[in-house]
């Protein structure tokens, strides 16, 4: 059976992050309907409104059924306006808002942009330091910095290294560095010599070989670095590393990014910055 096809709009009057987060989150739920993700951002005055009330009218007049609107619009004649607009509407705030401000006792600003704005000068250089250092310590060129480093991810190419350290020095300030497992360092049977003073820093990735071979091949086609016999020998010979020198190590296959950071930050017990978390 065919999967059913749905358009998806996230409004939003800044970058559209929260409502994409959250929706996102919510539309994984549903696995066999295809999302048309349409995001309008910085919709933040009356004529960007109508301009988004018009994509939207578009869609419900030539699709067989509504779109799904999730909104964070905080203006409450923009909000109106784009609500009217024939969509099935998901207020974000709104949902949250009106019982936090019974218990609170106190009405919401209602200013625009703060979802993600900078809450503390040293916190936002901290996590750009954080970036910086992720950067230069990309790929195992150098381990020269490494202690410095909070963390340092080890696994065979394309385990999803660079991304996760990357997302844990913007999300959450973590000084993370990066070794890729070659075909020599495999070979050895044993941890890198590089890597022996930071053991306890040391943090495994792996994937199932036909998620990486499937990666793999669209990187370098018909290669023997794609290969599934190769792939397969190297996940092998990298796990027997990691249970042979005791890293702890998690399996990447069905998860994103945001999955695998904060995963390593439940398992790790290391610190975010507060402003960040």
């Amino acid at each position: 059976m065919a999967n059913i096809k749905r358009v998806v709009f996230f409004v939003s009057d800044s970058t559209g992050i929260t409502a994409e987060t959250f929706g996102h989150s919510l539309l994984t739920q549903f696995e066999h309907i295809d999302f048309d993700i349409r995001v309008l951002r910085y919709v933040d005055n009356m004529e960007k409104a109508k301009q988004a009330c018009q994509a939207i009218e578009n869609v419900v007049a030539s699709e067989p059924q509504r779109p799904l609107v999730f909104s964070t619009l905080i203006d409450s004649a923009v909000r109106d306006l784009i609500a009217a607009s024939g969509g099935v509407w998901f207020d974000l705030f709104d949902t949250f808002i009106s019982p936090l401000q019974r218990e609170l006792h106190q009405s919401p600003s209602h200013t625009t942009g703060r979802t993600h704005g900078v809450i503390d000068d040293s916190d936002y250089t901290a996590r750009i330091d954080a970036i910086n250092f992720t950067m230069a310590n990309d790929d195992g060129i150098s381990t020269r910095h490494y202690p410095e480093a909070d963390i340092v991810l080890v696994g065979v190419s394309r385990t999803g290294k660079t991304p996760t350290c990357l997302y844990l020095a913007l999300h959450y300030g973590v000084y993370a560095a990066n070794y890729p497992l070659t075909e020599d360092d495999l070979l050895e049977t044993r941890l890198p010599v590089g890597l022996k003073a930071y053991r306890d820093k040391l943090f495994g990735l792996t994937i199932s070989a036909d998620r990486l071979h499937r990666i793999r091949s669209q990187r370098r086609p018909a290669s023997h670095y794609a290969s599934l016999g190769q792939c397969r020998l190297e996940i092998s010979q990298a796990e027997d590393l990691f249970h042979s020198s005791q890293i702890p190590a998690l399996n990447t296959t069905t998860m994103s990014v945001e999955e695998i950071a904060t995963t390593i930050m439940s398992r790790t017990g290391l610190a975010a910055l507060s402003a960040l978390a």
